[in-house]
């Protein structure tokens, strides 16, 4: 029978307490309604807590669509042919002057940054050299490059930089390719280390700052900003799916690789440009986001209380972000802890294999501005009382 592999591989999946499915909800503000019933919602990527501000949204339509003098709805077309509309010119010039870089490019999502710029970039005469836990669709441009590629343990610099004193002169160019937030592990990327190696052995350095975007710096551009480093690093990946409450993504770089990922970039070329009223959203939205200085800091103060206080019931956690893993270890007990927390109002799913290492299945708490202290002390007080049972 033609299916029996992908009926043998479901099985298995369900076996292994592994088996995914898709469940739909409905978004109303810090909360989520499932099945009829609504849940603090600790597992979104809305970090500032504005996708569905209804306020903002009605700005956005009275000022910039209805009244409006051409229709907003679709480029029909990619961005080579009839789909480069002026919306992208406006949104990358605000990108370039907020970085204060020479240029940036924008994209349908942060999948079709990561699996597009490496594999324009590359050649079999390069290497890519990557933290082990970079996000999937790194690890799928990766894959899709001609370059020769070595991976290093996670923030481990050290190795690094041995494979670097031993590697680097057989290549005629490196990239050094890591997150600045590790999506599922909440933990920061020496960036200053990076850069200081990147200049002793003349490297590229690609920074995908996902999770740092709208969180992290003066105006949410990124850890980069908040270190002040952003001039040193060659290719920055931002996405406003996340934080920015819109769609897209972008790379801050320099004229000659814009021009040069316009030119060789299939997952650019080859797809249909983002609709207009896409890039006026975000266009509109960014210039919100880079004010929200008090938002950041409610973030950054209500994570480190949580973080801190179920590390002192005994739960394992690490990272310094607005994510934090708490790390159960063993699929079904994941996936008990998680459906005890929604039985008690909280929607937070289980992160199991092959998204983390075997072993390391856990609850990633996504935290959002828009949460309060006290919702926090009910999530820790659950926390608290299954710890028994853990």
């Amino acid at each position: 029978m033609k299916t029996k592999n992908y009926r043998e591989n479901i099985s298995k999946l369900i076996d292994n307490n592994n088996y995914r499915i898709l469940r739909e909800t409905v978004k109303n503000g810090k909360y989520i309604i499932f099945n009829n019933r609504e849940y603090l919602n600790l597992s979104s990527n809305d970090y500032l807590g504005i996708s569905d501000d209804v306020v903002l949204w009605h700005n956005f339509l009275e000022n910039k669509i209805l009244n409006a003098n051409n229709f907003l709805g679709s480029n029909c077309s990619s961005r080579l042919l009839t789909g480069n509309s002026e919306q992208y010119a406006q949104l990358e010039n605000y990108l370039a002057q907020l970085y204060k870089s020479e240029a940036a490019l924008v994209f349908n999502s942060g999948y079709h940054a990561n699996i597009g710029i490496l594999p324009a970039l590359t050649t079999k005469r390069d290497l890519i050299i990557n933290d082990k836990l970079v996000h999937a669709s790194i690890i799928d441009g990766i894959k899709l490059s001609d370059a020769e590629n070595i991976y290093y343990q996670h923030n481990n610099t050290e190795q690094l930089e041995e494979i670097l004193k031993t590697k680097r002169h057989l290549y005629k160019n490196v990239f050094i390719v890591t997150e600045s937030v590790f999506s599922m592990n909440g933990d920061y990327a020496d960036l200053v280390k990076l850069i200081e190696i990147k200049e002793k052995y003349d490297t590229f350095v690609y920074v995908d700052e996902a999770h740092a975007i709208g969180t992290i710096g003066k105006q949410g551009l990124g850890l980069s900003e908040e270190l002040n480093i952003t001039s040193k690093i060659d290719f920055i990946i931002g996405t406003f799916g996340k934080a920015v409450a819109s769609q897209g993504a972008f790379v801050i770089c320099n004229n000659l690789f814009r021009n040069y990922l316009i030119n060789k970039m299939r997952s650019l070329i080859y797809t249909t440009a983002l609709p207009p009223i896409i890039l006026e959203w975000t266009y509109f939205i960014l210039q919100y986001v880079v004010t929200m200085k008090n938002e950041r800091l409610h973030l950054k103060q209500i994570s480190d209380f949580f973080r801190n206080k179920i590390s002192s019931l005994g739960y394992k956690t690490n990272g310094s972000s607005q994510i934090i893993p708490l790390i159960v270890g063993e699929n079904i007990k994941c996936i008990k802890l998680a459906d005890y927390l929604q039985d008690n109002g909280v929607f937070i799913l289980p992160v199991r294999p092959p998204t983390v290492p075997d072993g390391t299945s856990r609850l990633r708490f996504s935290i959002t501005a828009n949460i309060n202290l006290s919702e926090i002390e009910n999530v820790i007080k659950l926390l608290e009382n299954i710890k028994h049972e853990m």
